[in-house]
């Protein structure tokens, strides 16, 4: 991925403060969100969303500004190495990042896979922005990375992020059990092509 292929965001189009955007490598655009890549400034931000259990409840933890700290850390390096991640969203309208959505190269059930990803503010929930910047990471994935198909790994009780996938078009194509933090977690696993 280059400059001339992204694009930059240069400054604000109007005048919300947009200072962890000012300079961001926006990585896709919708009608209504920015997707750019994280940036150490974000975290604030990061963990005003993340640090909520009720955001978290799929990891059964809100995390401290240590691990979101880390979680940054983690995506910028995944851009340098995987060439993708989770990215940033922004939106628009006010320049607030809202969320994160992406693609994270993974093992399902011994095999290597691209999954979309998506953890949204709940203030934001029931606006159909998930399903907006996590479909932009599908036509990234089709189009600009040339996948064939892209998985998406659910927790069983998380109806919410079901709907989104159904809504993407991803079918259900088994399951998997991860792990985290030393406890298995099981996982729905679904995909597109």
């Amino acid at each position: 991925m280059n400059d001339m292929e992204c694009g930059f965001v240069k400054g604000c189009e109007n005048d919300v403060e947009m200072t962890s955007c000012s300079g961001a490598l926006v990585v896709m655009e919708t009608e209504r969100l920015l997707v750019r890549e994280m940036i150490l400034e974000d975290v604030d931000a990061l963990f005003a969303i993340m640090g909520k259990l009720e955001v978290m409840y799929a990891w059964e933890h809100g995390f401290t500004k240590g691990e979101v700290r880390e979680w940054i850390g983690r995506q910028i390096s995944r851009y340098r190495e995987e060439g993708c991640g989770y990215y940033a969203v922004i939106l628009k309208e006010n320049g607030l990042l809202i969320g994160q959505a992406g693609l994270l190269r993974s093992i399902m059930n011994g095999m290597k896979v691209v999954e979309v990803g998506y953890i949204f503010d709940n203030v934001y929930w029931h606006n159909g922005y998930g399903t907006e910047a996590a479909n932009a990471c599908l036509e990234y994935a089709f189009g600009h990375l040339g996948l064939n198909t892209v998985y998406c790994s659910i927790r069983p009780e998380n109806k919410a992020s079901i709907r989104v996938a159904e809504r993407l078009g991803m079918t259900l194509h088994g399951s998997h059990v991860g792990m985290y933090r030393g406890k298995e977690m099981p996982h729905l696993i679904y995909e597109k092509r």
